[in-house]
């Protein structure tokens, strides 16, 4: 008999910081329920707030009283965004509707990761931007908004940030702006952008909509891109609530699959099909997991039954539910390019799962990961192989051959949080303590992750 641990992970990160940009454009006010209190969050809320948008509260459940698309005042100085990339790509694509300049600034991470990729296309609408660089550019950011033009914007890169500033930027414009991706990324603004009244064209009702382990079969011509019509106004849906992040979840399934005689239950976690890569993957290596409820956040559970929701085509926003993962004997696989795109950010715990698979995981398409935090593919593989893993890196591919013992050792979070807590998660598995410096960073999305990790046996997480 397996014996269950109950984990209720922080609310997800990209769902939180959408929320709370769209509700203080929209009109009316937007109670936010269960939003993550993180750094990164934090963040943001602070910059609205230094907008003129009114946000009572700083507990999970917050009050934002929009102030319209064209409400946000100049504020009385740079805006610090901290260490929050989603802010800091993301957040340029309302303020280049605006028509006063601003400064984004952030830490020395932030500041060193690449913003060309939004900018070009600001720039392209009509707004001024002004950066660091040459042949790239990075914040602090100089923008000074105006009157956009719509365009149609094929990226070279599969990224919801990048989308997502665009389409906001869209808004604003006088036309149809629309974004097209070599693969889907996730669609959590397109899905909030519907609650907030705003109509975006997709595919995505042809069934992608639907939570995990529905509808698995996908069409075959997928749509890569979506457009909507601006300029538009936001209204708000009145109440939001933020369902758990898979992101973080995922480090708690990783450990139900390595660790012996436990079950662990993750309760109320979010369940985007774009965003369930993670899922797909260890399931495949052999991960015993189990969904075992799903409904939409939206539908009220007095009037919901368990049966209903899979007779429901039409889910207007974000699908969630409880997983269950069990010990498990994984195995190695190979992992494509357009996987990883689902699962960019539990790549990090993926690669500690290969090391306990036994046989050899090949993760193609990793690029993505050199420009989060840190270099996530030299941070895991430093670290990994202090703890003696078999593994190393083939041009964009990482070859891991897995089931070899892994021993205790000091490592570095490298200033990441998923490079950080994925070390923890190494360290349940090992013999000998496995030692993380530098864990503050944790606190950017899962804070109390190590009390949390302190629960599980042979769990003993150090400083």
């Amino acid at each position: 008999m397996l014996k269950a641990v109950s984990i209720k992970v922080p609310s997800d990160k990209s769902i939180s910081h959408r929320a709370v940009m769209l509700a203080s454009v929209s009109k009316g006010t937007t109670h936010i329920k269960n939003l993550l209190i993180a750094e990164d969050i934090k963040r943001t809320i602070e910059a609205f707030r230094a907008m003129g948008v009114e946000i009572r509260g700083n507990g999970v459940n917050i009050a934002v009283r929009g102030v319209g698309m064209a409400g946000l005042k100049k504020p009385s100085g740079p805006l610090y965004l901290g260490n929050s990339g989603t802010t800091m790509r993301v957040l340029p694509g309302i303020l280049a509707g605006q028509d006063f300049e601003v400064i984004l600034t952030g830490d020395k991470s932030l500041s060193g990761r690449p913003m060309k990729r939004i900018v070009g296309p600001l720039t392209r609408m009509g707004a001024c931007i002004k950066g660091q660089g040459k042949e790239e550019m990075y914040a602090p950011l100089k923008i000074h908004g105006g009157k956009l033009k719509a365009i149609k914007y094929k990226s070279k890169i599969a990224s919801a940030q990048v989308k997502s500033c665009i389409l906001l930027a869209g808004l604003y414009a006088d036309g149809v702006t629309s974004v097209s991706e070599p693969e889907k990324s996730r669609d959590h603004t397109e899905r909030m952008l519907e609650m907030f009244g705003c109509r975006v064209k997709s595919n995505r009702r042809a069934g992608l909509n639907l939570p995990y382990g529905i509808v698995r079969a996908r069409p075959k011509a997928e749509s890569r891109t979506i457009s909507l019509k601006g300029p538009a106004e936001l209204k708000s849906p009145g109440a939001i609530e933020i369902p758990g992040d898979i992101s973080n979840a995922a480090f708690f399934i990783v450990a139900g699959c390595i660790l012996p005689d436990i079950k662990i239950v993750l309760k109320n976690v979010g369940l985007n099909p774009t965003r369930t890569g993670v899922i797909d993957i260890l399931k495949r290596m052999g991960a015993d997991i189990e969904i075992v409820f799903c409904m939409s956040l939206r539908a009220k559970r007095s009037n919901l039954k368990k049966r209903d929701c899979f007779a429901m085509t039409n889910y207007t926003y974000e699908p969630y539910g409880d997983i269950i993962a069990r010990p498990s004997k994984l195995k190695g696989v190979t992992i494509s390019s357009k996987e990883v795109i689902r699962a960019i950010d539990e790549i990090p715990v993926i690669m500690v799962s290969a090391c306990f698979a036994k046989g050899k995981t090949v993760i193609k398409g990793i690029k993505e990961l050199r420009v989060k935090e840190t270099d996530r593919v030299y941070s895991m593989v430093t670290n990994l192989r202090k703890l003696g893993a078999d593994i190393r890196i083939n041009g964009e591919t990482i070859i891991i051959n897995g089931a070899r013992p892994l021993h205790g050792a000091k490592v570095s979070s490298f200033g990441d949080h998923r490079t950080a807590m994925s070390m923890l998660v190494a360290g349940l598995g090992t013999k000998g303590k496995v030692i993380v410096t530098g864990l503050d960073c944790i606190n950017k999305s899962f804070p109390g992750f190590e009390r949390l990790l302190r629960r599980l046996p042979l769990a003993g997480p150090s400083q």
